[in-house]
């Protein structure tokens, strides 16, 4: 009867590892996660700290709702980067991220002319969060003051963020 009882019990606690495991498996795979989360969070604070804002403006819908920030930062090596934090906009076609040279871009009949300069950064990584671009040297943020986001196929500014000095 002893013995009984004893290979119960020690089957019941076998049995209860076994059901523990995934849920510290599961543990470990959040504590995991978690940590790749805090390693991003302290490379886009060290990212931060080491670059300099030069401007930032908010976004603000003019085709499309758009919001976010987008920020112009100048690394150590001297380099410009456009940061996009926080973003979001509708998804579409073709879109891009473009410095345009005027003060705003509330106005499609002067943003669309052709005599008003553009700068092409790239096509958008993506309608939602936060992402950078890089900035050609010796590009002049005194003329470049606003960050568009376009759409080439339907000539639409989805939004605009004008850029002020930090």
């Amino acid at each position: 009867m002893v013995r009984t009882m004893k290979a119960g019990l020690a089957f019941a606690a076998l049995a209860g590892a076994f059901l523990l495991q995934p849920s510290l498996q599961a543990q470990d795979s959040m504590k995991q996660d978690s940590m790749k989360q805090d390693k991003m969070q302290d490379d886009k604070m060290k990212h931060e700290e080491m670059a300099k804002s030069l401007f930032t403006g908010k976004f603000h819908g003019k085709v499309h709702a758009t919001s976010g920030r987008a920020t112009v930062y100048q690394e150590a090596d001297g380099k410009l980067v456009l940061r996009l934090t926080n973003f979001k906009t509708s998804n579409g076609p073709d879109v891009h991220v473009i410095l345009v040279a005027t003060k705003d871009a509330m106005d499609d009949a002067n943003f669309l002319k052709e005599n008003t300069e553009k700068l092409e950064l790239g096509k958008l990584k993506g309608n939602e969060g936060d992402q950078n671009y890089e900035i050609p040297a010796g590009t002049d943020l005194a003329k470049f003051q606003t960050v568009s986001i376009y759409c080439e196929r339907f000539n639409a500014n989805f939004g605009a963020a004008p850029l002020e000095k930090f």
